[in-house]
């Protein structure tokens, strides 16, 4: 395979239609949950239960409500179909290591209780998206990070413990997974080239005023 194949990215439209099934699925999760009363919150991630290891897999499939499912779909799906399109690479490696290193986390250091949800994921993915576009300083890194945080900035808040049934743990150690990963995969994908316009062409020097200066 050679380096151009490589590089080419997806489509916009495939990966919005591949990171829109993966919310479909979790929908259907929910749809079934409520409809059977089969209490899947008991896969959940449980704090220094090796039962609860379980949930470090299965935790984020599983939503404690509609609304809750409600709130997580949209960012899910604008950060998820983001970082998939733009940073192909990274993604690959960011997605998996964001829903475990968020897991882990909670696994070690969260309550007493059963944690579920992709909110960690979310989190994760709007700190490494805002994050990269600081630390690569390109255009649509930039451009990308900045229409990030004017979306979700307020996820900000939620890795500080506000509401009891809201497991702040899994925002705050998704976030600092996904900020920690951005420092090391900022050059896993290649920096886009420029596009040149016709007007923007070698300004040519002025015969007269380049001689004048070569004289010196």
């Amino acid at each position: 395979m050679n380096e151009q194949a490589k590089n080419k990215k997806p489509s916009l439209g495939v990966v919005a239609l591949a990171v829109g099934g993966v919310i479909y699925a979790l929908w259907l999760i929910r749809i079934a949950d409520d409809m059977f009363t089969l209490e899947l919150y008991r896969w959940g991630i449980y704090r220094r239960e090796i039962s609860g290891l379980t949930g470090l897999l299965l935790g984020p499939l599983i939503h404690g409500s509609t609304p809750h499912l409600f709130a997580n779909t949209l960012p899910l799906f604008v950060l998820g179909t983001a970082i998939v399109y733009v940073y192909p690479r990274s993604a690959r490696i960011a997605i998996p290591v964001i829903l475990l290193g968020s897991g882990l986390g909670v696994w070690l250091f969260g309550r007493p209780s059963y944690h579920i949800g992709a909110s960690g994921l979310a989190h994760g993915l709007m700190f490494f998206l805002f994050t990269l576009g600081v630390l690569r300083r390109d255009r649509p890194a930039m451009a990308l990070s900045m229409l990030v945080f004017f979306l979700y900035g307020g996820m900000l808040w939620g890795i500080f413990p506000r509401e009891p049934g809201v497991s702040f743990e899994s925002h705050f150690f998704g976030a600092v997974t996904g900020l920690a990963l951005a420092f090391v995969l900022r050059h896993r994908d290649p920096v886009p080239p420029e596009k040149k316009y016709d007007w923007e062409g070698e300004e040519e020097d002025d015969p007269v005023i380049g001689d004048q200066w070569r004289e010196r």
